[in-house]
């Protein structure tokens, strides 16, 4: 398993950038029936696992290790921002520890709700409330479809996976390289696959924090894209970063030197611990919540150190780990009652929250469905905002599938549809066509069956409910036939959206010149 850390593509952009002055937008509805590009609103009251005493027992918990413990800051200047705020920070030692007053009155800075930017206007993300954004798998370091099997994560695969990301307008936004472009130096990687992000798709996208550098090139291709000055930058959420503890109690140098640089451009942290239970947290769930509540609110209240105001996500990812292997589990009993009072935390902290949909499956399978479903059940019962690596995810974040982000897509859709509020107006209702049944009729050739039976259900693009005969004579086909079918045809049809021509124009002078200056380190 591997942190939310590094991707990219290629130092040549030529083949993104010829579809430029194509027509944007998902093409092909023949081939997959989906509704427009929409946020979810999730109708349901979250989930409480615990109770408010208990929940309050974590929370105290947490302020505890806060404030006794601390956690260590491998940062010069992180440290010296925080003592200056309050923190005790005592000569000598990377160790920090602060107070509960200073961290809630820290915390209250930063905003309950806020909008994501797009390059395309209608793509905005709302983050927050009861808005639910799905993104596509992020990090894996391979990529895997049925024919190739299984292999090192390439600048082409890195390209088809943002092409489904921008196809499929149930996917939100891009949190992340889909897979790693290893077939890309890792000194100017960032800016190439950054670059591909801004071009091959319109939707809100992701810089790693892996060192002041990189997250200056990203928010710079991401002010360029989006037509900013660097005013109006600043003011304007439009990328975002994920920002992992190294847990236990301990953030690193370059996390620490990307939520610097994004707290003052204005720009969103997702902070999210990697606490898996029974190895880099204690063995129980709540245990190991004390720890993630810990990591969080200290790089949250970080956060606010360096900018008051600057927007920020609370993200979950406290799993359970298998005991006889150490290998990472997910989609566990444990894995969705973190998830759900991880949500709990993040309410009483008036803070967006981030979960994850994923699992340990090698394969698209019963595993995989089943942890899979699980996932997104306990992140969407904890009031979940965003929810990463909800198409694709596959090994324990191994490896990302392409046939896996084709059933995804078809799970998040039903879910959209199930979290879709139920018409009760008098049309629905139906009495004058129950009437004109009566008893023992049925309701197939009735004329309000007739102008609603396209859109009365949700019509699925990989789950087959046919009946045994019709489906045998239609070639028996399985869901990874079916996914690994449609995945090609979706790539087939992708169109790159339309993209400002001086935009492209500064976009590739912009990355010529730092790719002719050497990039950034690679050593941290």
């Amino acid at each position: 398993m591997t942190a939310e850390t590094d991707a990219a593509p290629m130092s040549d952009t030529a083949p993104a950038r010829r579809g430029r002055r194509r027509r944007g937008g998902t093409a092909g509805p023949e081939l997959f029936p989906q509704k427009p590009f929409r946020q979810p609103r999730n109708m349901f009251t979250p989930l409480e696992a615990v109770s408010a005493d208990q929940l309050e027992a974590i929370h105290d918990a947490s302020m505890q290790v806060l404030e006794d413990i601390g956690i260590d800051f491998l940062h010069e200047e992180a440290r010296a921002l925080l003592k200056a705020a309050g923190a005790d920070v005592r000569p000598g030692e990377e160790r920090v520890r602060m107070d509960r007053a200073m961290v809630a009155e820290l915390i209250a800075k930063a905003p309950g709700e806020f909008t994501i930017r797009a390059r395309n206007r209608t793509h905005d993300l709302h983050v927050g409330g009861n808005a639910i954004a799905f993104s596509s798998v992020a990090s894996a370091p391979n990529a895997v479809d049925r024919d190739r099997g299984r292999r090192p994560g390439n600048q082409q695969d890195f390209r088809d996976f943002l092409k489904l990301a921008q196809f499929f307008n149930i996917i939100h936004c891009v949190l992340g390289y889909p897979v790693e472009p290893v077939d890309l130096h890792a000194s100017i990687r960032h800016l190439d696959c950054v670059a591909d992000l801004a071009r091959m798709t319109d939707k809100v996208f992701h810089i790693y924090s892996l060192g002041r550098e990189r997250n200056l090139d990203g928010l710079e291709i991401a002010r360029i894209a989006n037509g900013l000055s660097p005013e109006d930058f600043i003011d304007t959420p439009c990328v975002t970063t994920v920002i992992n503890t190294s847990s236990p109690l301990r953030l690193d140098t370059p996390m620490l030197q990307g939520l610097i640089e994004m707290a003052r451009a204005g720009q969103v942290s997702i902070v999210t611990p990697f606490t898996l239970a029974g190895a880099m947290a204690p063995v129980t769930v709540a245990g190991a919540l004390t720890l993630q509540n810990a990591e969080a609110l200290a790089g949250i209240a970080f956060a606010q150190v360096v900018r008051p105001g600057a927007p920020v996500v609370y993200g979950g990812f406290t799993s359970n780990v298998d005991m006889k292997s150490g290998a990472p589990a997910f989609g566990t009993p444990e894995y969705m009652k973190a998830a759900i009072v991880g949500g709990q935390l993040a309410r009483r902290y008036n803070l967006p929250y981030r979960s994850s949909g994923v699992c340990a499956a090698n394969t698209v399978d019963s595993q995989a469905a089943l942890e899979t479903t699980l996932s997104h059940w306990g992140a969407l019962s904890g009031g979940g905002n965003i929810i990463k690596h909800a198409a694709g995810w596959l090994e324990g974040g191994l490896s990302a599938g392409f046939e896996k982000f084709i059933t995804d897509v078809d799970l998040l859709q039903m879910l959209a549809e199930y979290m879709t509020p139920l018409d009760v107006s008098q049309e629905a209702l139906a009495l004058d066509a129950i009437r004109d049944v009566g008893p023992a009729g049925h309701f197939f050739g009735t004329q309000h069956t007739q102008d609603r039976y396209k859109d009365a259900f949700y019509a699925p693009i990989v789950s087959d409910w046919r009946n045994h005969e019709s489906w045998v004579e239609a070639g028996s086909p399985t869901a990874l036939d079916k996914a690994n079918r449609l995945y090609k045809k979706a790539l087939e049809a992708y169109e790159a959206p339309p993209l400002d021509p001086a935009i492209d124009d500064e976009i590739t002078a912009f990355v010529e010149r730092r790719n002719a200056e050497g990039g950034a380190p690679t050593d941290f």
